[in-house]
């Protein structure tokens, strides 16, 4: 881990690649904490399983009583079949496909998980250095309580994340993000992906140069889940509780969820950072100030985790 000393910082972005939910740009304090200077890796998690016998979400059969409670009222059970094990799993479509069907490049894979990534007959075998992904946010808050860690919150993830370059709209300053830089997709998303950055899927940690504060693959690679709850008026929210001087000590989200993205899910966790899927035609994610959230029981190819850590109490 790396110490990352506390301080105030804007937060958001006015960038033209910025989103709505990343507006206003708003003051926001926070004290010092100690960071994971990579995303949890699958060595570190295998560690974890090791110790606990933890079965991630991925790995247990789907709870019919608990998607109930995420699907329309009177759905009937689906086939027992359909609720074993599995995960989402992306696949390149062979041909140019309508972008906002994200369903053209996600597929439900039954089997697939930590130790299986696209899928039953894939391995982590020999890939120990890359992040460990297909964990949904109850893996990753366990794993931070056995490493007695805990998950960023979206504004200790930002600050973390811009390496001290508060103006700045990538970790390593405005440049364009390039193919050395940062693990994104260079090529057509989503069926053409060049590979100029030498990797076409997940890259070992410290494949990339590190930020200002000693973090590697800040953006790009994988999706990093926070603590937060997810809403789009998160930062209005802040402006107008203290207004738009004013300062935002260690805010810890919202205290209810709302995702006009997925109506269906009844709450949305925060992740940060980009992966190895993000283009500017379709998601320049890697971007310091992008924000996502999805479901916290969903597990994908392409997230993952980092932990952070209180300093000791002082005494």
């Amino acid at each position: 881990m790396v110490w990352i000393p506390g301080g105030e910082f804007r937060m958001g972005s006015t960038d033209p690649l910025a989103r709505p939910d990343e507006h206003p740009v708003h003051r926001v304090r926070v004290h010092g904490f100690w960071a994971d200077i990579t995303e949890v890796t699958n060595a570190q998690f295998a560690a974890f399983v090791a110790a606990t016998g933890y079965k991630t979400v991925a790995e247990r059969p789907v709870d019919w009583e608990e998607l109930k409670k995420q699907v329309p009222a009177g759905t009937p059970k689906p086939a027992d079949e359909l609720l074993l094990p599995g995960s989402l799993v992306f696949v390149a479509p062979s041909a140019p496909v309508d972008t906002n069907n994200v369903a053209q490049w996600w597929q439900w894979t039954r089997g697939a998980d930590w130790k299986h990534p696209e899928g039953p007959s894939s391995s982590i075998a020999g890939h120990d250095t890359l992040p460990v992904v297909q964990v949904c946010y109850e893996d990753a808050v366990a794993y931070c309580q056995w490493a007695k860690k805990r998950l960023p919150t979206e504004a200790e993830w930002e600050y973390a994340a811009r390496g001290g370059r508060e103006q700045s709209v990538n970790p390593w300053g405005n440049e364009p993000v390039d193919p050395t830089r940062a693990n994104t997709w260079q090529g057509h998303f989503p069926d053409r992906n060049t590979g100029e950055d030498h990797f076409v899927g997940l890259a070992p940690v410290r494949s990339f140069p590190p930020n200002g504060y000693g973090l590697y693959e800040t953006a790009g690679n994988v999706w990093e889940w926070c603590s937060d709850l997810y809403r789009p008026d998160t930062y209005s929210q802040r402006v107008a509780a203290t207004g738009i001087s004013g300062v935002t000590v260690d805010p810890q989200g919202p205290a209810s969820s709302m995702d006009p993205r997925n109506p269906s899910e009844p709450v949305s966790r925060i992740h940060r950072g980009g992966s190895f899927l993000c283009n500017d035609s379709y998601c320049a994610s890697y971007r310091v100030a992008a924000r996502m959230a999805c479901s916290p029981d969903t597990g994908m190819s392409h997230v993952g985790f980092r932990c952070v850590k209180d300093a000791p109490a002082q005494r």
